[in-house]
């Protein structure tokens, strides 16, 4: 299932737990399966209906794709504290990752309005699908929004057993769960911050690096890489190393993403482009547009990248688009993912990671940001390229 495709030997014996990301994502697949299997015959003991329409939903779109990122990078943090042997934990937390990104697509797709995830139907729409087929009463769009948001909250409870029942069981429990805590909150803030923003007119940089960091960059990459560290009882100086080398990266994440809402293609995105400058999302790429448009006095391109009432029309989102080309947005936000992208592997250098876990992150933050970084001495291959499941989340 899993589509990041090998590169190397994957997997040591068992006691050894595997060599490396690519091996760590397949068996974090096999955990996250045995998990989902336990949860619904869970559900099929409470209810057989809600087992059918709202688990099975939940698993199903688990088992669909999706980057798991978090895991590997999870696995990256672990091995560069000195994880070893048995990686049973660390793919726990992997699963428990899984889920809660599962949770965090789920509500976004309601927020956002998004038709389309990762290739198929957005929840909502395939449970408003279920709604008419079935003739039931009532407004299909209500009844599908408010259970999207129930599977969401599902997804999120599953999560918080796989994280509690690991933290029970490691010596290093506490630490691991006040990551997991704070990674919650955090994910919370972020989507707030977002609507808010959206709701204001808001149009500053700093606000828009604010929600970049709460929504994107923190539970994508810094806290997966120190919720696995926390599993090898890394110390406040390697956690701080590698808190600073996720928060690059993750930031380099999510203004790839910015770029790619806005030129990317749909047949490789597996969503429509657009849509955050059709909504007039605060994203970085917007907020150097309105700016730099400023700076040169282009009016045109100011009154098309600035804040208003109601949804943009497909015109005005083409107006954006070339405003954000003509004022250099878009290549001030691609120099700066490559920066990021490199800062990220340099703070990940200062870690105890061996060669082969410095050269499994470098590969991860180039599929992460659609960088190709310099060529490194401790690097020998590169990542395949950007397949379709690779860009079909979003800034989640």
């Amino acid at each position: 299932m899993s589509e990041m495709r090998p590169a190397m030997a994957e997997t040591a014996g068992p006691a050894d737990g595997p060599l490396t990301a690519v091996g760590a994502v397949k068996a974090a697949e096999t955990v996250l399966e045995d998990v989902l299997d336990a949860e619904l015959r869970r559900a099929g003991a409470v209810d057989p209906v809600f087992a059918r329409d709202m688990a099975g939903r939940v698993g199903a779109f688990l088992l669909r794709g999706g980057k798991r990122l978090r895991t590997a990078f999870a696995w990256c943090g672990w091995r560069a504290a000195g994880g070893s042997g048995d990686a049973t934990e660390v793919l726990r937390v992997g699963a428990a990752l899984e889920l809660v990104q599962a949770c965090a697509l789920m509500h976004d797709d309601v927020m956002d309005g998004s038709l389309r995830r990762r290739g198929a139907p957005a929840l909502h729409v395939d449970l408003a699908h279920m709604h008419r087929a079935a003739r039931m009463s009532g407004s299909p769009e209500s009844f599908a929004i408010a259970a999207a948001v129930l599977a969401g909250d599902l997804a999120l409870a599953w999560a918080d057993d796989v994280l509690t029942e690991t933290a029970l069981g490691s010596p290093h429990g506490p630490r691991l769960y006040a990551e997991w805590r704070a990674m919650r909150s955090e994910m919370v803030a972020g989507q707030y911050r977002d609507l808010h923003a959206q709701a204001a007119g808001a149009s500053g940089i700093d606000e828009a690096v604010t929600i970049a960091t709460l929504k994107s960059a923190l539970y994508t990459v810094e806290r997966p890489l120190a919720l696995g560290a926390s599993l090898a009882g890394a110390g406040e100086d390697e956690l701080d190393t590698l808190r600073s080398a996720g928060r690059c990266a993750g930031l380099a994440f999510q203004m790839r993403d910015d770029l790619l809402g806005a030129f990317g293609d749909p047949a490789l995105t597996g969503k429509p482009v657009g849509d955050d400058l059709r909504t007039r999302k605060l994203t970085y790429l917007l907020a150097v547009g309105l700016r730099r448009a400023g700076a040169r006095g282009d009016e045109d391109a100011s009154a098309a990248l600035a804040a208003g009432a109601g949804p943009r029309s497909d015109d005005t989102v083409e107006r954006m688009r070339a405003a954000l080309e003509r004022t250099g947005a878009r290549s001030v936000v691609e120099s700066k993912v490559a920066d990021l992208a490199a800062d990220s592997v340099r703070y990940f250098d200062r870690t105890r990671a061996d060669v082969t876990v410095r050269r499994e992150f470098a590969l991860l933050v180039e599929r992460a940001s659609g960088v190709v970084l310099p060529d490194r001495p401790d690097r020998t291959d590169r990542p395949e390229g950007t397949e379709e499941d690779d860009r079909t989340e979003g800034g989640r």
